[in-house]
């Protein structure tokens, strides 16, 4: 079992590489390609873990190594997790999908609409199998409102300093994008959950925040209104209520 979980942990792991790798640049899904040169590959040579360019003879990134152990990795432990909240047949292809969002999101600052799209689906068709439909889309509609109001605020604030200060401010505490995620990930967490999800999302984003800025004003780099991916704070919200929901819920 063990073995099989790997090859199929191998396999997320390199789908959601190649979906990060061309979506953001093509804006469709179309053949792998080498990361450096741009070269098309053929799949059974993308999928070889063991891979050089045949043109530039450039191996495989230290993203695509991490992303794809990371996936064996989460293949393991959630089908032998102890407090999942869903199955493993319905959980594994949500944290693939899960994994596109979080790559593009750190690596471009986008949360791309057809992946948004996608998202909805999904999220409807498992949060109707999981709460029903009129809880799923009290769900998507909370985590949509919410997050929109969030948007909001977020722009207002933003003007707001940029007359305190006499300038733009090109940074935004929140893209579109997060509040597309926020209503998807009210679909798959329904209602109420989709509160929970929320309130650990921030708890979880305040945290790494912190880290990041008490780190960047040792490394003495700190700049002031500097941008955080929101999105991979969401799905640690998503992920923290649909694998750990025991160990901080009653």
């Amino acid at each position: 079992m063990i073995a099989s979980l790997i090859v199929l942990g191998w396999l997320s792991g390199a789908l959601v590489n190649y979906v990060a790798d061309v979506l953001p640049q093509d804006r469709r899904l179309t053949q792998p390609r080498c990361s450096n040169c741009q070269v098309r590959v053929s799949w059974s040579r993308y999928l070889l873990p063991y891979w050089r360019c045949p043109t530039c003879e450039k191996g495989r990134t230290w993203r695509f190594w991490i992303v794809s152990l990371v996936y064996i990795g989460a293949a393991i432990w959630s089908w032998y997790s102890p407090y999942a909240a869903i199955d493993f047949l319905l959980g594994y292809p949500l944290l693939v999908y899960f994994g596109v969002i979080v790559v593009i999101d750190i690596e471009h600052r986008l949360i791309m609409h057809p992946v948004s799209l996608f998202g909805g689906l999904l999220g409807l068709l498992l949060g109707t199998y999981l709460h029903g439909f009129w809880a799923t889309v009290a769900g998507g509609l909370a985590g949509f409102g919410i997050m929109f109001g969030l948007y909001l605020l977020g722009i207002l604030f933003g003007r707001w300093m940029a007359r305190a200060r006499d300038g733009e401010i090109d940074e935004e505490a929140l893209g579109f994008g997060d509040v597309n995620l926020g209503g998807v990930l009210g679909l798959v967490l329904g209602w109420p959950g989709i509160l929970p999800g929320l309130v650990f999302s921030v708890i979880i984003g305040g945290l790494v925040s912190l880290i990041y800025l008490i780190g960047m004003m040792i490394l003495r780099r700190y700049r002031s209104f500097t941008a955080i991916p929101y999105g991979p704070f969401l799905i640690a919200g998503a992920v923290t209520l649909l694998y750990f929901r025991d160990l901080f819920l009653p």
